[in-house]
């Protein structure tokens, strides 16, 4: 048995990795929250501790427990045992881990910024995998949205940028204006 990482932003776009034993699953007691630190220079996803609140991603395998690959793709974050805080439809005995960024990373400032080449990619990843109720809890459980966004889907920045449908983009754009979300121009 492979052990596991849980995904909460662009991992649960399948279209972003190559790890094909993926499953639904969710992270009790945790939200994201967008945080920027230095080494990035850029705002991300991280999760921090939050008893009311679960979030959905998805697990993969991570064949022969070889993390590195996985643990270059998200430089800047520390691997974190999940134990019993993921639900998942696995043996009970998958061990599973989460990354998150270390708080003593992160950085107040006002050079932070969202690529909206990087949400649009996660959210096309809920959608996918989770409907439209899925983009709606994704927003809701995550802070943050006081972090403007960098408007760079005409060029994006995002390594794994991913092509939108209209109603993608459309729905994306919904949800950031329902958080009056301020969208920056390249």
């Amino acid at each position: 048995m492979h052990p596991c990482f849980f995904g909460y932003g662009s991992l649960v776009n399948r279209a972003t990795h190559t790890y094909a034993e993926a499953s639904r699953a969710r992270l009790d007691g945790w939200r994201r929250k967008w945080v920027y630190t230095q080494e990035r220079g850029l705002a991300f996803l991280s999760v921090i501790p939050d008893a009311t609140t679960s979030i959905d991603g998805l697990i993969a395998d991570v064949p022969n427990a070889d993390w590195d690959a996985l643990d270059a793709r998200e430089y800047g974050y520390a691997r974190i045992v999940s134990g019993p805080a993921v639900q998942h439809p696995r043996d009970p005995a998958t061990q599973i881990s989460h990354y998150a960024v270390p708080k003593d990373t992160w950085m107040q400032g006002s050079d932070s910024y969202i690529l909206l080449s990087y949400l649009d990619v996660v959210v096309q990843g809920y959608l996918r995998e989770y409907g439209a109720g899925g983009v709606t809890d994704f927003f809701a459980t995550t802070d943050g949205w006081d972090t403007p966004i960098l408007n760079d889907r005409a060029q994006p920045r995002y390594p794994r940028d991913q092509k939108l449908s209209a109603q993608e983009t459309t729905l994306v754009d919904q949800h950031l204006a329902l958080r009056s979300a301020r969208i920056v121009a390249t």
